[in-house]
């Protein structure tokens, strides 16, 4: 188990839990629920006394520590964090049947969130309760944001932050100067942000600060969240000080950034125009506040820039890693948009091979590789009990490179997203229901995918198009970092731009 597992033992949070209070949390914590006694519970893995399976949750890659797990001892794995129970799910069949017979019972969070947090809050979309307010701000992003009809009124925007990334990207290689591609990514999607969301981008560059503090510390909330009620028996809190930083950093540009709407008349940002009037309205479907508008916009930010941009980090690596991949990307950008413009959205219907492309990037790589959920009420899966107020864990890593259904699922293989005729396509986008999440399933699963792959299949197409890489070494390192929760290159992708084209403006005309 040694080498299988890497606990980080940096965190003070474990110093709390295997130090200081292990006696204490005996009498809480190791006897199991009275009413498990007679259920058929899936197999569980051997557990350390006290904290159970602890350990696994606090690996420094968890989505790659519990895909060796299942590997070993199945599918689907109960696990006990404390008395916390865990349902663990790796099998893209059992994670299907989950999302298909069990979608309502599964879909809140049930997480021990913080009363007027902007981060991790009850106020967010990721994490408030499964009712009236979240049905209606889901609602509300998909009409006025996500959506395909709001996703064409604000092309426009998208597209001038493209224009700008290529004119970047331009200057660099004229200057033959490497760029970080991660950090050219957040730009243009941060950007792009920050325009459909408040109408300029004035603050992108505190957002972008903000978004990868978060990452670094979601780890530690995601711990947090799972162990705060059993630690509040004991009158333990955990991280509350680094929550209440950066939700009060959040809330200070945030708070700046809807001042300056109000008092300019001559901005115009449809999305934030109706959550003002929820807010400020008496006729409004469903009164919100200015901490419901913040913390939403908490959760659009980090949802979308963090993993967007590391999704066209890890597909343009593999990219680069498989030569003729790109040559044929390549060669089907030129024949559809030509050499004579840039690539646009309208383009990518068209561009089958990119599409495949970047479905592959995220299969391999899916921005977020566990889902968490909560079962409100008992019910049977593969043939197991699973207790009410089960935590649900779908390892969605795990699942997209199951080889019950995936061939080579190691491999970078784009090709298996190319449907080879109309009925195949139809059957293959069935079984993408069953194995196919990189953002999740359900009602629960992410609303934003459609913005998603816009953003990524445009950003990559544009480097593909306008470019060549020189790249550090004869391949890309593809180490995965660690400590996080969301799948990040251990060693950001550094490159350096060659213009395709002696006059690299006339793709602007």
């Amino acid at each position: 188990m040694a080498a299988t597992f890497i606990v980080d033992f940096g965190n003070g949070f474990i110093f709390i839990i295997l130090c200081l209070f292990s006696f204490l949390c005996y009498y809480f914590f190791f006897k199991k629920p009275n009413d498990s006694q007679d259920c058929d519970l899936p197999p569980s893995p051997p557990s350390l006394p006290i904290i159970g399976h602890l350990h696994l949750l606090l690996s420094l890659i968890v989505h790659k520590s519990l895909h060796k797990l299942s590997s070993k001892y199945g599918p689907i794995l109960y696990l006990r964090v404390l008395n916390v129970p865990i349902l663990l799910v790796s099998s893209a069949s059992i994670a299907y049947e989950i999302f298909r017979a069990q979608d309502m019972n599964v879909s809140t969070r049930n997480l021990p969130t913080n009363e007027g947090s902007l981060f991790f809050g009850s106020s967010g979309l990721a994490t408030a309760p499964y009712g009236d307010y979240w049905k209606f701000i889901k609602k509300l992003i998909t009409t006025k944001l996500l959506g395909p009809q709001a996703l064409e009124r604000s092309r426009g925007i998208r597209a001038d932050e493209v224009n700008r990334f290529y004119l970047n990207l331009v200057d660099k290689a004229t200057k033959k100067e490497s760029v970080e591609i991660a950090e050219e990514a957040m730009k243009l999607i941060s950007n792009s942000m920050c325009k459909m969301l408040m109408g300029k981008s004035d603050h992108a560059e505190k957002v972008r600060g903000l978004v990868a503090e978060t990452d670094v510390l979601s780890k530690k909330f995601f711990l947090a969240a799972i162990l705060r009620k059993p630690l509040s028996k004991l009158g333990i809190s955990v991280f509350e000080k680094d929550l209440a930083s950066i939700s009060s950093r959040y809330n200070d540009v945030l708070e700046k950034s809807l001042v300056e709407y109000e008092e300019d008349h001559n901005q115009s940002c449809e999305m934030l125009d109706v959550l003002l009037e929820a807010c400020q309205g008496k006729t409004a479907e469903y009164k919100i506040t200015r901490n419901h508008i913040k913390a939403l916009y908490v959760d659009l930010f980090v949802a979308s820039t963090d993993t967007s941009t590391n999704t066209i980090q890890w597909t343009m690596a593999e990219i680069f890693n498989n030569p003729k991949i790109l040559e044929r990307l390549r060669e089907e950008i030129d024949s559809v948009v030509e050499k004579t413009r840039l690539i646009q959205e309208t383009d990518l219907p068209n561009l089958t091979y990119l599409q495949a492309v970047v479905k592959e990037g995220l299969r391999l790589h899916p921005p977020v590789p566990l889902v968490l959920r909560s079962f409100r009420e008992g019910c049977e899966i593969g043939g197991f009990d699973v207790l009410e107020k089960t935590k649900l864990v779908v390892n969605c890593y795990a699942v997209m490179r199951d080889p019950d259904v995936w061939e080579y699922p190691e491999e970078f293989k784009p090709e298996r997203f190319l449907p080879s005729s109309r009925s195949y396509q139809e059957d293959e986008m069935k079984e993408e229901v069953l194995k196919y999440i990189p953002f999740g399933s359900g009602r629960r699963g992410c609303p934003g995918s459609n913005l998603a792959y816009l953003s990524v299949e445009t950003a990559i197409g544009v480097m593909v198009q306008c470019f060549d890489w020189k790249i550090e070494g004869d391949e890309v390192n593809m180490e995965e970092a660690r400590g996080t929760l969301t799948l990040t290159m251990a060693h950001p992708l550094k490159c350096t731009p060659l213009l395709r084209d002696l006059n690299p403006l006339r793709y602007l005309h």
